[in-house]
């Protein structure tokens, strides 16, 4: 029977975004595409060390059991085959079990997602984010150097995110961007009974809910678990609608925090989210000072 990847929650993930492959994007840039493999090929038996979404990749990992799998990690590369084959023998150094890869070299890779049925398409290369987000596939624009310091939660997968034009559409996004913030409010209290339209992130949360649940009911419980986070701007009265929104698609998050404007920055430390994903950059960079795993959500109206 072909193998196929029905019920798994699938991750698609750049080389530069799960290693710390920096240096050698350097190389990239200042000597070209040729030199850059010569560095590959010399480093070939040197594993790569950790990067941005290691941390995540290697928890999501631990759902799966000898006896049942769950999720799928894949590396969808511009890389070439043979800097692919460091990549995997990172991987293998480092500890964690990658079976699948697409290595494009330079080739944009993200039209492999389709066949991939990608939930979330994590990199370095902004372009390759957002053509995949024109695609309909969640996806992020990773921030180096944003690794976690330490794990206080080593059994528990935490991942975190905003609101408006992420989880949900930009429609009251583009309220406070064009009309300012008594718009926005008046605009989401008389529709406070309305669901919003879905964002960008509904369908890999809607995933991840899977995930959770069916490790709940298992008869043999995976390793590791799994709790969500809203983390919005939104106060109140703006913040029914996003709850009533959530209970409209039947999808759930276990923590949801209202911040009204404040830096998310320390309540991400405090969560200890293993990844955050929002549309604005200073959210971004506020998240990534305060050592939280951040993408950038190329979506939406702060992202024209």
């Amino acid at each position: 029977m072909p193998a196929n990847l029905d019920h798994l929650l699938v991750v698609a993930i750049s080389s530069r975004a799960l290693f710390d492959l920096e240096e050698e994007n350097r190389v990239f840039d200042a000597e070209g595409a040729a030199r850059y493999m010569e560095r590959q090929l010399e480093q070939l038996d040197t594993p790569a060390q950790p990067g941005v979404a290691f941390a995540l990749t290697r928890k999501l990992l631990a759902f799966n059991t000898p006896d049942t799998q769950r999720v799928e990690v894949i590396i969808v590369s511009r890389n070439d085959p043979v800097s692919g084959l460091r990549v995997f023998n990172s991987a293998t150094s480092q500890g964690i079990t990658l079976e699948r890869g697409v290595f494009t070299q330079g080739r944009a890779p993200f039209s492999y997602l389709r066949p991939l049925h990608a939930h979330l398409f994590l990199s370095a290369n902004a372009q390759d984010v957002q053509d995949a987000l024109k695609q309909g596939f969640p996806a992020a624009c990773v921030l180096p150097g944003s690794q976690h310091v330490d794990d206080p939660h080593p059994h528990e997968v935490r991942i975190a995110f905003d609101g408006d034009s992420v989880l949900f559409s930009d429609e009251a996004e583009r309220i406070n961007h064009e009309q300012g913030l008594d718009a926005f409010h008046k605009h989401e209290s008389e529709r406070a009974s309305q669901p919003l339209p879905p964002g960008p992130f509904k369908p890999l949360l809607a995933a991840l809910q899977r995930l959770q649940l069916d490790g709940r009911s298992a008869a043999t419980a995976p390793p590791m678990s799994l709790r969500t986070a809203l983390v919005t701007a939104r106060s109140a009265p703006a913040h029914e609608r996003a709850i009533r929104t959530l209970m409209a698609w039947g999808i759930s998050v276990d923590e949801a925090m209202f911040l009204g404007g404040l830096p998310k920055g320390e309540f991400l430390h405090e969560f200890g989210a293993d990844f955050f994903f929002d549309d604005h950059i200073g959210n971004v960079h506020n998240a990534a000072a305060s050592r939280v795993p951040t993408g950038h959500v190329a979506a939406g109206v702060h992202n024209p």
